[in-house]
């Protein structure tokens, strides 16, 4: 550990002594310590990437991360130090799922409890859409001059399909974790927690279970187990997810194109949003979708 690192850690009473540190692996916009002290085991989260770049409230962030501790899904805040670029949470034992494991027998109905449980907490501060996203990020993409797939605004009429159908029947919005990626679910065999809040906001659900399933890369069979298990009673839910997995694809492939451009982070974030921006490719090119975008519009 570097001595500014030690510095800056001693400046929080919590942390401050003796204490052991180890670097947790993911997070690509922070970089996440485990402090263990005398008096507990510690998350710190450091911020790294520029956060107005990629739309990121810490002050929403911090206190949404307190709003999913309150609903049983998320760990406790236990200092927030923006001056020093510093979020402090209880540390959560337990595995980060993959996209392998949370394949396992269990682990998805245990996930599912969790997003239904974050979902009837305490409402978020602020709002998150994935159209006023897209379009933020779309503008600094072109305002910065920064690399995009040569296509990808050829699809610009598709989008505002898409937008129109989940318009005709809006659906009421739920505290919404809204980047549910594998390693955000923290299982302990018994139960899954969710963690990064980020980009939290009130959101309709119906995003929540579309993004963390093209996320995980599920099948559309553990896509339904997710849907069941969540316990969607509308059949027409189905097809909404469907469609905001979409949304999910679309919008955070200029997530990874800003931050290939921005961040200091080692990592290949420009695969990483080309990866979305082909999935939302075939799914605005392949034969079902403008039968999905019906059956959202007409609610079955």
């Amino acid at each position: 550990m570097t001595d500014e690192l030690e510095v800056l850690l001693d400046q929080v009473p919590v942390l401050a002594g003796p204490r052991s540190v180890a670097d947790l692996p993911g997070g690509l916009t922070n970089h996440n310590l485990r402090v263990t002290t005398r008096t507990g085991d510690y998350v710190v989260r450091l911020t790294q990437s520029d956060a107005g770049l990629l739309g990121i409230d810490r002050d929403a962030e911090h206190a949404n991360t307190r709003s999913a501790a309150e609903a049983g899904v998320g760990a406790h805040v236990v200092d927030y130090r923006p001056d020093l670029g510093m979020l402090v949470i209880t540390f959560l034992p337990g595995e980060a799922l993959t996209n392998e494991s949370i394949g396992a027998p269990g682990v998805i109905p245990r996930a599912a409890d969790a997003i239904r449980r974050l979902h009837a907490g305490p409402r978020f501060t602020g709002d998150f859409d994935m159209f006023t996203r897209q379009a933020g990020y779309l503008a600094l993409v072109r305002e910065h001059g920064f690399s995009l797939p040569a296509g990808y605004d050829a699809f610009a009429p598709q989008w505002e399909r898409v937008r129109r159908a989940l318009a005709v029947r809006p659906a009421p919005t739920v505290p919404c974790n809204n980047d549910l990626l594998a390693g955000n679910f923290i299982d302990d065999g018994e139960r899954v927690w969710l963690i990064d809040y980020e980009y939290s906001g009130n959101n309709d659900p119906a995003f929540e279970l579309g993004n963390t399933a093209t996320e995980c890369d599920l099948s559309r069979e553990q896509t339904d187990e997710l849907v069941d298990s969540w316990a969607a009673e509308d059949p027409s839910f189905r097809a909404r997810v469907d469609l905001q997995s979409l949304c999910s694809e679309y919008g955070w492939a200029l997530w990874g194109f800003i931050q290939a451009a921005t961040s200091p982070i080692d990592y290949d974030f420009h695969g990483w949003g080309m990866q979305r921006y082909e999935k939302a490719v075939r799914r605005f090119t392949g034969d079902g979708f403008d039968a999905l975008l019906d059956r959202v519009a007409a609610g079955g």
